[in-house]
């Protein structure tokens, strides 16, 4: 089979011959990776969370079968660098570097109190079409052969909260200040474009998402997620559709989030990611039991302890085991439940490719 007939037949519950594989990595990763192998480093992309379409040829040389596309930061409004070394990128959002990340130094929108402050801000287009021609460029070159996965990067809460500062939008969250539902509906409509645009670019897959769990639990209560954003995100999942009917819709959140997952369900999800294997609730028993029958599951390969610590003989063994719990209903993308991190040896990288690659249903 090729990549895309792996992944097509996968999401679709048809027989195929092996788990397809999606992995993404830090840039520090792929660079140590790609000398690992002998290729040229690839530098990272310029998008918001550019580890999931950057290092394409390192990884589908390893094994990938799925290849990320994206908006990337427009021509006219390009990202900033002062000579402190602060950047900034097109939302306006300001980080300073960390070393291995950026972290956050300023949210522009950390003092909204009204709609104006909302519709008055100096917001994007979204619709440039220098967001997209890296997307295009690359569904061209790709997508005959692997599956195309468009990300839309965070879909609505968590480009909220860099917009506002976490601590700011949780609290606005219960006392609904006039900009709130304004904000949630911009960050939306700019989704909106750009997932569209993503699935006429020749999307497989559209990989959205917002992180609602922690290790221990979802970080709001149901009432409010379900106030705040379940109808917006069926709104998101209803206007894709209008595209292409057949699209298939991953999300992406982190953590523990078992009391949210019956109404995504509910409201149309095909793919549930990244299953964060030591989080509460979220082991492949539990899911697979409750929620096998409704979802296909992509992930779910942890990277807090058993790719960092290994050995490589304990790596294949959890893999192989992972694969034959999450694949009891054919649906399932093998991939790590984040980006793989420089606290994990070659070695172990090698080992969850070589596992997948050799396994058989």
């Amino acid at each position: 089979m090729t990549p895309k007939e792996r992944v097509i037949a996968a999401i679709n519950r048809q027989p195929h011959d092996r788990p397809p594989l999606f992995v993404t990595l830090t840039p520090q990763v792929a660079e140590a990776l790609s000398q690992y192998v002998g290729m040229g480093f690839e530098p990272p992309e310029d998008s918001l969370l550019s580890t999931r379409i950057s290092h394409t040829n390192l990884l589908i040389s390893l094994g990938n079968d799925c290849v990320g596309i994206a908006a990337c930061t427009p021509a006219e409004r390009p990202t900033q660098v002062s000579p402190e070394g602060l950047i900034t990128n097109e939302y306006g959002m300001v980080f300073k570097n960390a070393g291995l990340y950026n972290e956050f130094y300023r949210f522009p929108l950390a003092m909204a109190e009204t709609a104006e402050d909302v519709t008055g801000y100096d917001w994007f287009d979204p619709n440039l079409p220098s967001r997209f021609e890296k997307a295009y460029n690359a569904a061209r070159k790709y997508g005959d052969r692997y599956a195309i996965v468009g990300d839309l990067e965070t879909t609505i809460f968590e480009t909220a909260w860099y917009m506002t500062g976490l601590e700011k939008l949780l609290t606005d969250l219960l006392m609904e200040p006039e900009y709130l539902p304004v904000l949630l509906d911009k960050i939306m409509e700019i989704n909106l474009v750009t997932g569209k645009k993503l699935i006429e670019a020749g999307a497989d897959i559209i990989w959205a998402g917002d992180d609602f769990g922690s290790q221990s639990g979802i970080i709001m209560d149901p009432e409010t997620w379900r106030k705040h954003f379940k109808p917006r995100i069926k709104i998101i999942f209803e206007e894709f559709r209008k595209v292409n009917p057949d699209i298939k819709i991953a999300w992406h959140t982190c953590g523990s989030i078992v009391p949210f997952i019956p109404d995504f369900i509910g409201i149309g999800l095909d793919i549930l990611n990244p299953l964060q294997p030591l989080a509460f609730g979220m082991n492949p028993e539990n899911l697979v039991d409750q929620f096998g029958k409704d979802l296909i599951f992509f992930g779910g390969i942890d990277i807090q302890e058993l790719l960092p610590n290994g050995p490589v003989q304990k790596i294949k063994d959890e893999v192989r085991r992972r694969i034959d719990l999450f694949g009891k209903y054919r649906g399932y993308i093998c991939a790590p439940a984040h980006n793989i991190q420089p606290d994990t040896p070659l070695e172990n990288i090698m080992a969850l490719f070589e596992t997948v690659l050799e396994y058989r249903y």
